[in-house]
């Protein structure tokens, strides 16, 4: 019994840690400026600029889960860009 405790409180801590988006974002989007665009195929983009510059991307695809782009240090490209593809990141847990 104590070792299942031991392992849930575990998957709650990892749960807590497991957070991205607007709300939980790896960067500060205070007084982030937001446009919100829908492309003909339903898809809804929101793109977060601070200080005039592109931070965040949030697509919402018409079926679909949504997913983020970042740019974390604000270098003007997304994190981690390899061959003109960069990583995308969703949102697991809220609450």
């Amino acid at each position: 019994m104590k070792r299942a405790s031991l392992l849930l409180a575990s998957l709650l801590l990892l749960g807590g840690c497991a957070t991205t988006g607007p709300d939980g974002a790896p960067m500060s989007l205070r007084d982030a400026d937001v446009t919100s665009k829908t492309m003909d195929n339903g898809d809804k983009i929101d793109e977060y600029r601070v200080a005039g510059q592109l931070r965040m991307v949030k697509i919402t695809p018409s079926r679909g889960a949504p997913y983020y782009l970042y740019d974390k240090d604000g270098d003007g490209r997304f994190d981690n860009q390899k061959d003109g593809v960069a990583p995308v990141y969703w949102k697991l847990y809220s609450w």
